[in-house]
């Protein structure tokens, strides 16, 4: 038996022996699924399967690059890259640079990423006159992609009279147009978008028998990660590929199933054994990652899902801390709380900033907790930002690079056609787009027939058109023998982006032109790792493609020691030491839009269970009393999923006292003032309860020890009785310790003029103020 074998438990070697048939792993979380995959695709080579006849699917590019490392190391760097591994995408992709052709497609064809869909979108409603407003470009885009990723192609959707009704009434009667039309023009431009690379390898298989058998022959072991995630688009690729070898090894955990909104679909995994005959179940079920507390408290969760697979996760790991849960009082004191933990945790563990990660249901939430990090000095990284390949110059001057591969591409083309500026203005432009529309041409066509079309275009701009056509041929020419650096390198000084920003000279100026030579850096880093691959030219195409592909987790973040602040469905397959989840309140945590429905409902309760699942050694839990939506402070309640958490797992650090608090039906501005002269001075009555009757001097004492943040105050009680006085030393739970310079005002406009340690000085309201005098 293989050596490497030794390194795996019982459980874990079971399905990496099984060689034939099909096969299903339910793998929970931390389970070392990844270990699985990888050693099995070793086994089976080393069993004699070629390399060239394994199949290995995923859904990013980071887990393909090191499962492939680490086949590498067992088989040798050789063998390995003959294996087909990879993301569905970038797989496919590759299928159909070979075989696109039958469809139509040149082999060297675009992928538009999503801001080139939507720009072409928005391009389409506009030629179309439309109303931008009940025509969102976006929405469309997401409603194109659902299809796509359902196989509703435009002449399905014209064959169902429900999908055209529901349009109708959402009073977009015409998306079926656009539709037919944005195919049409990617078809034109010989571009793809990101769902076209399933769908179009779906359309290849199924009309062409001897395209599917070729494959099929190939082929002969299939193994696909994460199958939970897959889609209707993927199940039936797969499905294809594998029927008539029926060799598939698939891998996930129906408990971290967080993808339906992207068209994800459960029962792809929970009816995989209906698929095919006499499948074999394996279950991994011993957790290496984390704490027994935080794996028991995640099994507490999720066993409030009806529908799932049978398993029982388990960890030999130590105890470990309880989870603990924290309340604020707003979401800018969350923030707070959460930078000082990890700051204490940082200093008495002396860990790096890498082992800490922050994770939110909403990008919109990580405002908080970035100020109160900065102001800590606390370095951190927010993954699903702008990404870098998203930027503008980076954008530019892909265009020009994707214009030299595919001179077809008018996405690119009008980009980059007047910039830098060269006189082609938008009037040219949108005659040039009548004209290719009309004759079925592309753009780029057009401009090279100038002379055979009656163009109302002055000559002057006709020579500056053909300036540009004759630019991007010579980069074509160039483009035959050089590398990807090395033309790249020509373009950015060539076409002048270089100089535009060089003459900007303002910071944002040189901020793009260091963009710009980052840029250049990657391609030079990407076409040196080229030369490693067999297969690999290291030219234009590939890199493009490669961009094309990334994802925003699959980037190289390097030296960063820094905290990770990210979605709850950006951190899936990372882990980290320290965990804090944050916003734990109805209506965000389960989201207010994702709880119609028991199903809906369960996915957020997956969602939290892979939250927590993160955390190997400490998970934090955190929720406010009150959050700023939409500019509005609105109260919160704790969200649903803590009162799931099995009680002995958890630990709270601010226990909510057990006060009663009567909560008004109506507004008390209806009674309008109260008429003083009225009341009569009463005095306390004979046996009447100590808890109503005016403190004494010694009760006021204690009162004014209690830190204002421990309580909620009524009125301002709480800081209007302080013995505050000019040159009173004072303890703010924002702003730190300072010294109380001057005081104004009376009741409840009465300030305090403070200088703080830090060196500012505030001027504070001390009705709101949350002061502790310190002497």
């Amino acid at each position: 038996m293989e050596t490497f074998l030794e390194e795996l438990n019982e459980a874990q070697k079971a399905p990496v022996l099984h060689k034939d048939g099909p096969l299903m792993v339910i793998a929970g979380a931390g389970s070392g699924k990844t270990r699985v995959l990888t050693y099995r695709i070793a086994h089976l080579m080393d069993q004699g399967v070629d390399a060239f006849n394994i199949l290995a699917l995923t859904f990013t590019n980071k887990a393909a690059r090191e499962m492939k490392k680490r086949i590498a190391h067992i088989v040798g760097n050789s063998e390995a890259k003959n294996l087909w591994m990879g993301t569905f995408h970038s797989v496919f992709a590759k299928l159909l640079r070979f075989d696109g052709d039958k469809l139509g497609y040149p082999s060297n064809f675009t992928i538009y990423d999503t801001q080139d869909s939507q720009r072409l979108i928005a391009s389409i409603i506009k030629e179309m006159g439309l109303d931008k407003d009940i025509y969102k470009y976006k929405q469309i885009q997401n409603r194109i992609s659902s299809y796509k990723n359902s196989l509703i192609t435009v002449k399905a959707y014209f064959q169902n009279p429900e999908l055209q009704e529901a349009d109708a009434m959402a009073k977009r009667p015409r998306v079926g147009e656009i539709y037919q039309n944005y195919v049409d023009r990617c078809f034109k431009a010989g571009a793809m978008d990101f769902d076209d690379l399933l769908l179009r390898t779906n359309e290849l298989l199924n009309r062409f028998p001897e395209v599917l058998l070729k494959y099929q022959d190939r082929f002969r072991y299939i193994l696909v990660d994460e199958y939970q995630d897959t889609n209707h688009s993927q199940y039936l690729i797969v499905k294809a590929l594998s029927d008539r070898y029926q060799n598939i090894c698939v891998v996930g955990d129906d408990a971290q199933s967080i993808y339906s909104f992207r068209g994800a679909n459960i029962s792809n995994i929970l009816n995989f054994q209906r698929d095919y005959d006499e499948v074999a179940v394996y279950r991994l079920e011993q957790n290496y990652r984390s704490t027994k507390n935080i794996v028991n408290a995640a099994n507490s969760i999720i066993a409030k899902n009806k529908n799932q697979l049978e398993k029982v996760v388990w960890t030999a790991n130590d105890e470990g801390s309880t989870i603990k849960i924290h309340r604020s009082i707003t979401d800018a004191e969350e923030g707070r709380y959460v930078a000082s933990s990890i700051f204490e945790n940082k200093m008495q563990e002396q860990l790096p900033n890498g082992n800490f990660a922050v994770l939110y249901r909403t990008n919109s939430q990580s405002r908080a907790i970035e100020d109160a990090l900065r102001k800590k000095d606390i370095p951190y990284r927010i993954y699903g930002g702008l990404s870098f390949y998203q930027r503008k110059e980076i954008k530019d001057v892909l265009s020009y690079l994707r214009l030299v591969i595919n001179p077809k591409d008018e996405e690119a083309l009008k980009r980059i056609i007047n910039f830098p500026a060269r006189g082609i203005g938008q009037t040219t432009l949108d005659r040039l787009t009548v004209a290719a529309n009309h004759y079925g041409r592309s753009i780029f066509e057009v401009i090279e027939n100038l002379g055979k079309i009656d163009l109302k275009i002055n000559a002057g701009t006709k020579r500056k058109l053909e300036d540009f056509v004759t630019m991007i041929k010579s980069f074509q020419i160039m483009n035959e023998n050089a590398d990807a650096f090395t033309l790249a390198e020509h373009v950015a000084k060539k076409t002048g982006i270089l100089l535009e920003f060089k003459k900007d000279g303002t910071p944002e100026g040189i901020a793009r032109m260091e963009n710009i030579e980052e840029l250049l850096n990657g391609i030079k880093d990407f076409v040196e790792g080229q030369k490693e691959l067999a297969d690999a030219k290291g030219d234009l195409t590939e890199f493009l493609e490669d961009v094309a592909l990334a994802t925003d987790l699959d980037k190289d973040t390097g030296d960063d020691d820094r905290v990770a602040l990210m979605t709850i469905h950006l951190a899936k397959g990372l882990e980290f030491p320290y965990v804090y989840i944050v916003g734990m309140e109805e209506d965000l945590f389960p989201s207010a839009m994702s709880m119609n429905t028991r199903s809906e409902l369960e996915e957020e309760r997956r969602l939290f269970y892979v939250a927590l699942t993160r955390a190997e050694k400490q998970a934090y839990l955190t929720y406010t009393q009150n959050r700023y939506r939409w500019g509005k402070l609105i109260d919160a309640e704790p969200s649903r999923f803590l009162e799931e958490i099995d009680e002995k797992y958890i630990e709270n650090l601010t226990p909510i006292e057990n006060t009663y608090r009567f909560k008004p039906l109506v507004d008390n501005a209806i009674f309008g003032e109260v008429d003083k002269s009225r009341l009569r001075q009463s005095k306390p009555v004979k046996g009447e309860p100590p808890s109503i009757r005016k403190p004494n001097e010694n009760q006021l004492r204690k009162l004014r020890k209690l830190k204002p943040q421990l309580a909620t105050p009524v009125g301002n009680t709480n800081v209007v009785d302080l013995n505050l006085a000019e040159g009173s030393l004072v303890n703010h739970t924002r702003f730190g310790k300072g010294k109380v310079l001057k005081i104004e005002g009376a009741g409840n406009d009465r300030k305090a003029e403070i200088q703080f340690e830090k060196g500012d000085i505030k001027k504070l309201l001390l009705r709101f103020a949350k002061l502790e005098v310190l002497s």
